[in-house]
């Protein structure tokens, strides 16, 4: 059977629609139990558009089964995927996450569950990603997939005995956070991370992400990551949590008439889409996509 797909929605009543129309679309989607979690208002202004997300909910058909909860007082986006999943994993061995901006190819589906399958006795693999930065293909590759140290939190999928093991609190941070050995080594999946975690455990962001990559990186652990995006990120504008800025997550969405891949048997981090990766993260790009974000480009 199909893994159950979990839905994150809150206030975009406009792109999770479109979400929701893509899921529908997907081969397996009739195979497959939808759960969906939508949190209560932070605001008061916020109130129509939660309340017209939770209309839609309401009327969402096309999946095997779907079970909706909506959250009594507001939980916060980092509090709400934690309880969503854990929830859901408490009762399923594996599982498709998928936030309200995320549109999905047709295959989505297929290439989670096909990953999921292949990899569920394999500890070196901690998450897998639909996403995928519009990389040249060596001509050479013939895998529909890499390795990379570093989790990627749209359109993604995980086991439960991965997210069961994760420490949300980062009891070790004081450690770490004066070990420079360690941080190049979790550097290693971008230069960005160490950055994030500390924001995270002070306080400016509240994200559960880079704590959940952080674990990743203790566990020694990797990415599963396609060669084609199976999804595409529409939440960058001013209703965004994260993403208010130059979108440089455009990528090329895969065309979805393919419905098997040739998933690699190696777990190991993948030279040539590494380096290619730690070029996007890399402190020189960052400034020069902060620079566009001023410019007012998007």
């Amino acid at each position: 059977m199909p893994a159950p797909i979990i839905l994150f929605g809150y206030k975009r009543p406009a792109e999770l629609d479109q979400t929701i129309q893509a899921l529908q679309r997907n081969y397996l989607a009739a195979q497959s139990d939808l759960y969906v979690f939508v949190d209560a208002p932070k605001k008061l202004i916020d109130e129509p558009k939660v309340n017209q997300v939770r209309q839609l909910v309401q009327e969402i058909r096309g999946f095997k089964s779907v079970k909706y909860s909506f959250a009594e007082s507001n939980i916060g986006c980092a509090d709400s995927i934690i309880g969503g999943v854990s929830n859901v994993l408490t009762q399923h061995s594996s599982a498709i996450i998928v936030e309200d901006d995320i549109v999905t190819a047709p295959n989505f589906l297929d290439y989670m569950n096909q990953c999921l399958k292949r990899y569920a006795t394999e500890p070196g693999v901690f998450s897998i990603s639909g996403y995928t930065f519009p990389f040249r293909r060596p001509a050479d590759y013939q895998a529909d997939t890499y390795f990379m140290p570093r989790h990627s939190p749209w359109g993604w999928a995980t086991w439960a005995d991965r997210w069961h093991s994760v420490d949300w609190s980062i009891a070790d941070y004081d450690q770490f956070i004066t070990d420079r050995e360690q941080q190049r080594a979790f550097m290693q999946g971008g230069t960005d991370l160490v950055r994030m975690l500390r924001r995270q455990m002070e306080g400016e962001i509240d994200a559960w992400d880079i704590r959940f990559c952080y674990n990743r990186f203790k566990a020694n652990a990797l990415t599963v990551y396609p060669i084609t995006s199976k999804v595409q990120n529409i939440g960058f504008g001013k209703e965004a949590t994260h993403t208010n800025g130059y979108n440089r997550y455009r990528t090329l969405l895969d065309s979805g008439e393919r419905r098997t891949f040739r998933l690699l048997d190696n777990v190991a981090v993948t030279d040539y889409y590494q380096r290619q990766t730690l070029q996007r993260y890399s402190l020189a790009t960052r400034i020069y996509n902060r620079l566009k974000t001023y410019a007012g480009m998007h």
